[in-house]
Protein backbone atom coordinates (compact mmCIF):
# COMPACT_ATOMS: atom_id res chain seq x y z
CA UNK A 1 0.00 0.00 0.00
CA UNK A 2 2.78 2.46 0.88
CA UNK A 3 4.46 1.90 -2.48
CA UNK A 4 1.28 3.11 -4.21
CA UNK A 5 1.18 6.20 -1.99
CA UNK A 6 4.86 6.85 -2.75
CA UNK A 7 4.24 6.53 -6.48
CA UNK A 8 1.24 8.85 -6.28
CA UNK A 9 3.26 11.52 -4.49
CA UNK A 10 6.17 11.01 -6.88
CA UNK A 11 3.87 11.40 -9.88
CA UNK A 12 2.69 14.76 -8.57
CA UNK A 13 6.21 16.03 -7.96
CA UNK A 14 7.68 14.71 -11.21
CA UNK A 15 4.77 16.23 -13.16
CA UNK A 16 5.21 19.67 -11.61
CA UNK A 17 8.95 19.86 -10.88
CA UNK A 18 10.47 17.39 -13.34
CA UNK A 19 12.98 14.71 -12.45
CA UNK A 20 15.77 17.04 -11.33
CA UNK A 21 13.46 19.30 -9.36
CA UNK A 22 12.03 16.42 -7.35
CA UNK A 23 13.70 15.04 -4.25
CA UNK A 24 12.95 11.84 -2.40
CA UNK A 25 12.62 13.98 0.74
CA UNK A 26 9.71 15.90 -0.79
CA UNK A 27 8.01 12.66 -1.75
CA UNK A 28 8.57 11.16 1.70
CA UNK A 29 7.17 14.28 3.37
CA UNK A 30 4.01 14.06 1.26
CA UNK A 31 3.50 10.44 2.22
CA UNK A 32 4.35 11.06 5.88
CA UNK A 33 7.36 8.76 6.01
CA UNK A 34 11.11 9.19 6.37
CA UNK A 35 13.14 9.38 3.17
CA UNK A 36 14.93 6.13 4.07
CA UNK A 37 11.58 4.30 4.09
CA UNK A 38 11.29 4.84 0.33
CA UNK A 39 14.23 2.45 -0.08
CA UNK A 40 12.09 -0.34 1.40
CA UNK A 41 9.95 -0.09 -1.74
CA UNK A 42 12.27 1.27 -4.45
CA UNK A 43 16.02 0.99 -5.08
CA UNK A 44 16.27 4.74 -5.51
CA UNK A 45 14.96 7.74 -7.40
CA UNK A 46 15.51 6.14 -10.83
CA UNK A 47 13.65 3.00 -9.82
CA UNK A 48 10.77 5.08 -8.45
CA UNK A 49 10.70 7.25 -11.56
CA UNK A 50 10.58 4.20 -13.85
CA UNK A 51 7.77 2.66 -11.78
CA UNK A 52 5.80 5.91 -12.12
CA UNK A 53 6.56 5.99 -15.86
CA UNK A 54 5.30 2.42 -16.30
CA UNK A 55 2.11 3.17 -14.37
CA UNK A 56 1.54 6.39 -16.35
CA UNK A 57 1.97 4.52 -19.63
CA UNK A 58 -0.48 1.80 -18.58
CA UNK A 59 -3.04 4.40 -17.50
CA UNK A 60 -2.73 6.28 -20.78
CA UNK A 61 -3.09 3.09 -22.80
CA UNK A 62 -6.10 2.00 -20.74
CA UNK A 63 -7.69 5.39 -21.36
CA UNK A 64 -7.11 5.11 -25.13
CA UNK A 65 -8.49 1.58 -25.28
CA UNK A 66 -11.59 2.46 -23.25
CA UNK A 67 -12.23 5.66 -25.15
CA UNK A 68 -11.88 4.21 -28.65
CA UNK A 69 -13.85 1.09 -27.71
CA UNK A 70 -16.93 3.35 -27.36
CA UNK A 71 -16.70 4.06 -31.10
CA UNK A 72 -19.34 6.57 -32.03
CA UNK A 73 -19.62 8.51 -35.24
CA UNK A 74 -16.22 9.73 -36.49
CA UNK A 75 -16.74 13.42 -35.78
CA UNK A 76 -17.90 12.88 -32.22
CA UNK A 77 -15.19 10.31 -31.51
CA UNK A 78 -12.28 12.28 -32.93
CA UNK A 79 -13.31 15.73 -31.70
CA UNK A 80 -14.24 14.28 -28.34
CA UNK A 81 -10.84 12.68 -27.95
CA UNK A 82 -9.06 15.98 -28.61
CA UNK A 83 -11.35 17.74 -26.19
CA UNK A 84 -10.80 15.02 -23.59
CA UNK A 85 -7.02 15.38 -23.95
CA UNK A 86 -7.34 19.12 -23.34
CA UNK A 87 -9.52 18.55 -20.28
CA UNK A 88 -7.27 15.82 -18.93
CA UNK A 89 -4.20 18.02 -19.18
CA UNK A 90 -5.87 20.52 -16.88
CA UNK A 91 -7.09 17.92 -14.38
CA UNK A 92 -4.96 14.81 -14.70
CA UNK A 93 -1.46 14.66 -13.23
CA UNK A 94 -0.80 11.44 -15.12
CA UNK A 95 -1.04 13.20 -18.49
CA UNK A 96 0.98 16.18 -17.23
CA UNK A 97 3.68 13.80 -16.05
CA UNK A 98 3.68 11.87 -19.29
CA UNK A 99 3.95 14.99 -21.45
CA UNK A 100 6.65 16.55 -19.31
CA UNK A 101 8.72 13.39 -19.48
CA UNK A 102 8.26 13.06 -23.24
CA UNK A 103 9.40 16.64 -23.80
CA UNK A 104 11.95 16.88 -20.98
CA UNK A 105 13.10 13.39 -19.99
CA UNK A 106 15.92 12.93 -17.49
CA UNK A 107 19.08 12.88 -19.59
CA UNK A 108 20.39 9.61 -18.17
CA UNK A 109 17.01 7.90 -18.75
CA UNK A 110 16.36 9.43 -22.17
CA UNK A 111 16.48 6.16 -24.13
CA UNK A 112 14.15 4.36 -21.73
CA UNK A 113 11.61 7.21 -21.77
CA UNK A 114 11.75 7.49 -25.56
CA UNK A 115 11.31 3.72 -25.98
CA UNK A 116 8.25 3.75 -23.70
CA UNK A 117 6.83 6.82 -25.45
CA UNK A 118 7.32 5.25 -28.88
CA UNK A 119 5.63 2.05 -27.71
CA UNK A 120 2.64 3.99 -26.36
CA UNK A 121 2.42 6.00 -29.58
CA UNK A 122 2.51 2.83 -31.69
CA UNK A 123 -0.29 1.28 -29.64
CA UNK A 124 -2.37 4.46 -29.86
CA UNK A 125 -1.85 4.56 -33.63
CA UNK A 126 -2.88 0.91 -33.98
CA UNK A 127 -6.17 1.67 -32.20
CA UNK A 128 -6.78 4.71 -34.39
CA UNK A 129 -5.89 2.91 -37.59
CA UNK A 130 -8.53 0.24 -36.84
CA UNK A 131 -11.11 2.97 -36.33
CA UNK A 132 -10.21 4.77 -39.54
CA UNK A 133 -10.30 1.45 -41.42
CA UNK A 134 -13.79 0.71 -40.14
CA UNK A 135 -15.06 4.23 -40.90
CA UNK A 136 -13.65 4.03 -44.42
CA UNK A 137 -15.31 0.62 -44.94
CA UNK A 138 -18.63 1.94 -43.62
CA UNK A 139 -18.41 5.03 -45.83
CA UNK A 140 -18.60 7.25 -42.73
CA UNK A 141 -15.64 9.36 -43.88
CA UNK A 142 -13.98 10.04 -47.20
CA UNK A 143 -12.12 7.06 -48.48
CA UNK A 144 -8.41 7.14 -48.02
CA UNK A 145 -5.54 5.35 -46.46
CA UNK A 146 -6.17 4.57 -42.79
CA UNK A 147 -2.47 4.86 -41.96
CA UNK A 148 -2.26 8.33 -43.52
CA UNK A 149 -5.38 9.47 -41.67
CA UNK A 150 -3.98 8.10 -38.42
CA UNK A 151 -0.70 9.95 -38.84
CA UNK A 152 -2.49 13.19 -39.73
CA UNK A 153 -4.76 12.91 -36.72
CA UNK A 154 -1.89 12.12 -34.35
CA UNK A 155 -0.19 15.21 -35.76
CA UNK A 156 -3.21 17.22 -34.63
CA UNK A 157 -2.99 15.59 -31.19
CA UNK A 158 0.71 16.45 -30.88
CA UNK A 159 0.14 20.06 -31.96
CA UNK A 160 -2.52 20.49 -29.27
CA UNK A 161 -0.38 18.81 -26.62
CA UNK A 162 2.57 21.07 -27.48
CA UNK A 163 0.31 24.08 -27.08
CA UNK A 164 -0.89 22.75 -23.72
CA UNK A 165 2.68 22.28 -22.50
CA UNK A 166 4.20 25.51 -23.77
CA UNK A 167 1.45 28.10 -23.89
CA UNK A 168 -0.23 29.85 -21.02
CA UNK A 169 -2.61 31.72 -23.32
CA UNK A 170 -6.05 30.03 -23.26
CA UNK A 171 -7.23 32.06 -26.27
CA UNK A 172 -4.29 30.88 -28.38
CA UNK A 173 -4.98 27.29 -27.35
CA UNK A 174 -8.65 27.65 -28.26
CA UNK A 175 -7.84 29.28 -31.62
CA UNK A 176 -5.29 26.61 -32.50
CA UNK A 177 -7.61 23.83 -31.35
CA UNK A 178 -10.46 25.16 -33.51
CA UNK A 179 -8.22 25.74 -36.55
CA UNK A 180 -6.61 22.32 -36.41
CA UNK A 181 -9.93 20.56 -35.93
CA UNK A 182 -11.67 22.52 -38.69
CA UNK A 183 -8.97 21.81 -41.26
CA UNK A 184 -8.59 18.15 -40.29
CA UNK A 185 -12.33 17.45 -40.22
CA UNK A 186 -13.02 19.23 -43.51
CA UNK A 187 -10.35 17.04 -45.09
CA UNK A 188 -11.92 13.73 -44.08
CA UNK A 189 -15.65 14.41 -43.74
CA UNK A 190 -18.11 13.57 -46.48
Amino acid sequence: MKSEEIKKAALKHFAVNGYKGTSLSQIADDVGIKKQSIYSHFKGKDDLFLAVLTDAKEMELSFYEAYFKQKQDPERTLYGFLDEMRRMFQENENLKFWLRMEFFPPTHLYKVVQREAADLENQQEALLEKLFDSWISEGAIRSGNARTLTLAYTGVIVAILVELVYSDDPKRLEDKFDALWTVFWSGISK
